[in-house]
């Protein structure tokens, strides 16, 4: 065939092109003169196994995959954008729903941005960098069990499905008591935290370890071992190091591929330079050394909980300085938290100053000098980084992040060409993208 923009068929009421650019003369003729017959399938633009809107486009000759594009765009969510017309604080709110399996990291990695351009990351107290650490490895659980469950149903092992979500509720339920809600915090904010824990949030998390801990070995029992997981995933969505450094892939699939490159171990944040963990890798290159690293880094991820639980102190969980600290003090009304009154009458009581102050932080926001930082964690998917350029006002000038889930996508076609149909799910599946991320 002379150009790749077009393919023909014949069907009942004549020639069908698929046309996906250039001059539509050239097209057609060359579509008329090419003797090959290939068919392109569409594979979305909604699948289960895209844990979003992402439509698939191959190329098949037969049951093998000849050419294989990734079409995304169809989420346009436009956050990058909105963030522009909110103010510091009111974008945390913005930036959880981007990669939604994995808000709490979303959120922390803007507020590094955040802090480093205020320049107050020394004076973030010790309690909240630990609990911004202990609810950053439960969503890495929480997330790494919905790429379990979600894997195990495209393949039909629907009791895995089950068993991931299962335990994920015990994640979620814990964020609901933390945060409020089971998903889309707003948690994490620029100087520490929405609040503290609230009672009984330790001994839950600490009922949770050990329910975990005896849970996860029926994810070896059922998948690890099994004859039928293994022939599904075992060198299918190969993509060796070479070809994981040269499209810039992170996390589990760089992991799985040899590499032990970890962003907690690389360039520590959050204090995990003072946390024991293991960094998992494996050499199979292929679908089912990615299952494997993310189980065991679901281990790695509980050791890490258990010592934020023991190194949490008595302390603030907001830096000192009030012209920043968004007030955080709630109170458990009827239809749920709201303001507390208690703390307003403080205010109104203390001074005039003080309520001024109130007042332009939530209507207005602080200010943060003009400049540009950027800061980077290792989430469930791989680097986040958040590029934030401030222009000395109270809203960012710009802020962009480097999600995973979009760049460790362009692996797709590397992993699929060549192989069956069936097993571009799996590939997929393996590579686990969000699309909330992906279209930001």
């Amino acid at each position: 065939m002379s150009t790749p923009e077009a393919s023909s068929r014949e069907t009942t009421e004549g020639p069908v092109y698929t046309v996906t650019g250039g001059d539509w003369d050239e097209i057609t003729e060359a579509a008329r003169q090419a003797d090959d017959e290939r068919i392109v399938v569409n594979m979305g633009p909604q699948h289960p196994s895209t844990h979003g809107v992402l439509r698939l486009i191959l190329e098949i000759d037969g049951e093998t995959v000849s050419e294989a594009r990734a079409g995304i765009g169809y989420l346009h969510t436009g956050i990058e954008k909105n963030l522009e017309y909110r103010n510091w604080t009111q974008a945390t709110t913005f930036v959880t729903r981007m990669d939604y399996l994995m808000g709490l990291h979303n959120e922390t990695a803007y507020c590094l941005g955040v802090e480093r351009l205020l320049g107050i990351e020394e004076q973030i107290p010790d309690r909240a960098t630990v609990i911004r650490v202990l609810l950053m490895e439960l969503n890495r659980i929480s997330s790494h069990l919905v790429y379990i469950a979600t894997g195990g149903m495209e393949l039909g092992a629907s009791t895995i499905a089950i068993f991931g979500f299962r335990d994920r509720e015990m994640v979620l339920d814990i964020f609901e008591l933390v945060t409020g809600l089971r998903m889309n915090h707003a948690y994490v904010r620029p100087g520490g935290l929405a609040q503290d824990l609230p009672p009984g949030a330790v001994d839950q998390v600490r009922e949770f370890i050990k329910k975990m801990r005896r849970n996860l070995p029926e994810y070896d029992k059922l998948a690890t071992g099994n004859p039928a997981f293994k022939a599904r995933l075992q060198d299918v969505g190969y993509l060796d190091l070479t070809g994981c450094m040269a499209l810039g892939i992170t996390g589990p699939i760089l992991r799985a591929a040899g590499l032990p490159h970890d962003l907690r171990k690389a360039q520590p944040y959050c204090g995990y330079e003072n946390y024991e963990f293991d960094v998992p890798t494996g050499d199979t290159c292929d679908a089912y050394g990615r299952f494997l690293i993310r189980l065991e880094e679901m281990k790695q991820s509980l050791r890490i909980v258990e010592q934020c639980l023991d190194r949490l102190q008595p302390g603030p969980v907001m830096v000192a300085d009030k012209k920043i600290a968004w007030p955080a003090q709630l109170a458990l009304g009827p239809d749920g938290l709201g303001n507390s009154l208690d703390h307003i009458k403080k205010i109104m009581g203390t001074s005039m100053e003080a309520l001024i102050h109130h007042f332009k932080l939530v209507t207005e926001g602080f200010r943060v000098p003009p400049g540009q930082a950027y800061a980077a964690i290792e989430s469930p998917r791989g680097e986040l980084g958040v590029h934030v350029v401030s222009d000395g006002g109270t809203r960012p000038y710009r802020v962009h992040f480097r999600d995973p889930s979009f760049s460790n996508l362009q692996s797709m076609a590397a992993m699929c060409e060549g192989g069956q149909v069936a097993d571009v799910i799996v590939a997929v599946a393996s590579i686990d993208p969000v699309m909330g991320g992906v279209d930001r």
